[in-house]
């Protein structure tokens, strides 16, 4: 608010100040408002040399009133369609705006849960993004799933789709059968690259040749971070005889890691972060129009940036590219890797082989945190619900670490194999929705928001305008009690700043991009809706609050606040940024 009212002094505009607690109606703090409304507006200075100010972002202020009877403004020519997700609506309808769950579920999908009748189960129970592990199943398969997504976005859902690339790590490729099997305690098994069809017992054949490469007798091959633990007794060429030391389960395409006296082994072999076989399935992800790509084992920035760049020139629509923090590598240049990235995930599977267990916790909510800072979606990712692969029912610890996920202001929580492979996939996803909206509710009881710390200043001052406005917006929301937030945006940035400062109310993001509508889907508290938009700020406003209060969403008395980052096209207009309050009438 500071900022903005340096640039009305500046401009030699008039600030009317309110103090908290305004009835949004006809007065503001005991005082009648002319006009019903209280604004300021910067304007945007040309050739105004001697004052050598350039404002470049426009921030209006306003209370009022809005209705959408006779006498409001005529809608004629504004007439349009709100695509907002069936379960969104139905929620709305069900719980009112405080009623909406903040954190976004993500699904793995695999066979357990492929067909559209069972996707569609899991739409309806929050589903907001399906991963697609590009580590199992066939081109063929993952293709026929993205269509089945498609054909429920058709439908009316808002379901994007991500796609998880393999990256650099040795997996099991076969194991002697079709699904788990159980290495028991004692058992001698054989680890090798050699490639051959069908199955053989006590064997298992690993992805990559030279996968033994520095490994000597009595280290330690864990599988997938330790459902099982073997010991090398025997080298035979470039193979392993090894001696099961933990049993546990063996799962289709497994991690293998090496350890060494505690330590984590690291071959003599130098792997580029994407294999050919990535960037196939990139192209293939490109082709299909899929939202987000997550890029597994991050260890600097630049290949993040690689892809991008190879990104913008393959198609107008770009997908979002997540890093996959899961090594040391990338907790070493965190920082970097989240600026480059357009989020994360923090797969705690592989970065809790990486790292002693006891320090997963406090580096997860330090990751959190900075992604949080700058604006970009943080999943929690790996054995949220692990016992629910074969169980109905969930360990009350793992309710608890869900719980914490949420506290922490995770922007979205994940299941991987509980749905993938998992017997209770969809009970599975109703713990966690269920669990995400009594934490969100206690947070709100319990003012978690007062301790969190604003982000950071950006560097230049249009994007440093935009925060202090969504700031002062989002504490402008939560100190009035309002309703909901209602933010008009082309490609999403501002309901992203907003997002990061997790105000109560629930976040409305109106926009014409479909690219940004899907983006948006991980964004915490952020409800994406499609529509066209035009450069008349009211004319948006009453355009939506009419076809939101046809569909019975919102009712006479409700009060929202209106904020938006809508540039005219029209050289004349100078309203950028403005933030309204309305109470609908």
């Amino acid at each position: 608010m500071a900022l903005a009212g340096e640039y009305a002094a500046m401009c030699n505009q008039t600030l009317i100040m309110t103090k908290p607690g305004v009835t949004l109606k006809k007065t503001v703090s005991g005082a009648p408002v002319p006009s019903k409304r209280v604004c300021f507006s910067a304007l945007k200075l040309k050739n105004y040399h001697k004052a050598r100010l350039g404002v470049k972002a426009v921030t209006q202020i306003e209370v009022g009133s809005t209705t959408t009877t006779e006498g409001s403004r005529d809608l004629k020519g504004l007439e349009g369609t709100l695509e907002l997700d069936l379960v969104s609506e139905g929620e709305l309808r069900k719980k009112g705006f405080m009623g909406l769950r903040k954190t976004k579920l993500v699904c793995t999908i695999g066979p357990a849960c492929c067909s559209l009748e069972e996707l569609e189960r899991l739409a309806l129970e929050g589903m907001n993004v399906a991963r697609l592990n590009m580590c199992h199943n066939t081109r063929e398969w993952h293709l026929d799933v993205v269509r089945k997504i498609k054909k429920l976005n058709d439908k009316g859902y808002c379901v994007a789709v991500m796609i998880d690339t393999e990256g650099s790590q040795i997996n099991v490729v076969d194991h002697g059968a079709p699904s788990s099997v159980k290495a028991e305690d004692g058992s001698i098994w054989h680890f090798t690259a050699e490639k051959f069809d069908g199955s053989r017992p006590l064997t298992v054949q690993a992805s990559r040749e030279g996968f033994s490469e520095g490994i000597e007798i009595g280290d330690e091959v864990v599988i997938d971070g330790g459902m099982a633990t073997f010991e090398v007794v025997e080298k035979i060429g470039n193979d392993l005889r090894c001696k099961c030391t933990d049993s546990g389960l063996l799962l289709p395409r497994a991690k293998l890691s090496f350890w060494r006296a505690g330590k984590l082994v690291r071959g003599n072999y130098e792997l580029p972060t994407l294999s050919a076989k990535d960037w196939s399935d990139i192209e293939f992800g490109v082709s299909e129009g899929v939202d987000f790509i997550a890029v597994s084992f991050v260890k600097d920035a630049e290949a993040i940036r690689h892809l991008k760049s190879h990104l913008s020139t393959k198609s107008a629509k770009l997908a979002k590219v997540l890093a996959k923090i899961e090594c040391v590598e990338s907790l070493q240049k965190l920082q970097e890797i989240v600026e480059a990235s357009d989020g994360v995930m923090i797969a705690r599977g592989d970065l809790g082989v990486e790292i002693p267990l006891e320090q997963i916790p406090s580096m997860q909510e330090k990751i959190i945190e900075v992604c949080r800072h700058l604006n970009k979606p943080a999943i929690v990712a790996s054995q949220l619900l692990e016992s629910m692969i074969q169980y109905p029912t969930p360990t009350r610890a793992e309710v608890a670490d869900v719980s914490e996920a949420v506290r922490q202001y995770a922007d979205a929580v994940m299941l991987s194999g509980e749905s993938a492979v998992g017997s209770y996939g969809q009970k599975a996803l109703s713990v966690l929705r269920t669990t995400s909206s009594r934490m969100e509710s206690w947070g709100r009881e319990e003012s978690m928001q007062a301790h969190l710390n604003q982000s950071k200043l950006r560097l230049s001052l249009s994007d440093r305008i935009a925060e202090q406005i969504c700031n002062c917006a989002a504490e402008m929301a939560n100190n009035l009690g309002l309703d909901a937030i209602f933010v008009y945006t082309r490609h999403g940035e501002m309901a992203s700043l907003l997002s990061g400062n997790r105000p109560n109310p629930p976040i409305f993001a109106f926009t014409s991009d479909r690219g940004a509508r899907m983006a948006l889907s991980l964004q915490w508290g952020v409800t994406p809706l499609l529509i066209d938009l035009s450069d008349d700020m009211e004319a948006n406003t009453e355009k939506t609050i009419s076809l939101i209060k046809t569909k019975g969403l919102i009712k006479e008395g409700d009060t929202v606040l209106v904020i938006s980052d809508i540039i005219p096209s029209c050289a004349t207009q100078t309203l950028f940024q403005s933030i309204q309050v309305k109470t609908v009438a």
